[in-house]
């Protein structure tokens, strides 16, 4: 069998999630982290954004309206990832979750990436995160990527916002 690589082009458009309680969580999604409703579809979907595409999130509760909140010792998706294009946003969007207390469940310096962990209210794994530039990404003395888990300093995230 050859060998297939995804072309560099690609991206993951959209993630799509089977939620409880359509209107609890997607207070979460647009009154905590900010996504705008592009669309309602009847009762048991809606779609969100960022920046006006047709959508970055699906939220329905097709085969879970009631359900139980995901347990994390399961199979199934460990987290979304929501990339922030600068440090100031994900610094933002951290004092947002502070401010009105919405549990934090990590936070990490990756060395390419700072990154902070929570779930929604249905238990979905979330990662808000900011990549630092590539020419800034830790390397091996041959060059391979050497990616960590470290703590991250919120405080100094969140002086972002006190230096303007």
């Amino acid at each position: 069998m050859n060998i297939y690589t995804v072309p560099a082009t690609t991206r993951i458009g959209h993630v799509h999630l089977k939620v409880s309680d359509i209107e609890r969580t997607l207070a979460f999604y647009q009154e905590l982290l900010g996504f705008e409703i592009t669309q309602r579809y009847g009762e048991g979907a809606v779609f969100l954004s960022a920046g006006g595409y047709h959508h970055h999130i699906g939220l329905n509760t097709w085969q879970s309206k009631g359900a139980e909140r995901a347990p994390a010792r399961a199979v199934g998706l460990y987290h979304v990832a929501i990339l922030y294009a600068e440090r100031r946003e994900l610094a933002e969007v951290v004092k947002r979750l502070l401010d009105n207390e919405y549990p934090l469940s990590g936070a990490a310096n990756h060395g390419v990436s700072e990154a902070i962990y929570l779930d929604d209210p249905d238990g979905n794994g979330i990662e808000l995160y900011w990549d630092r530039q590539k020419e800034d990404w830790p390397l091996d003395a041959e060059g391979n990527l050497q990616m960590v888990t470290e703590p991250l300093n919120i405080h100094d995230l969140l002086a972002l916002l006190r230096e303007s």
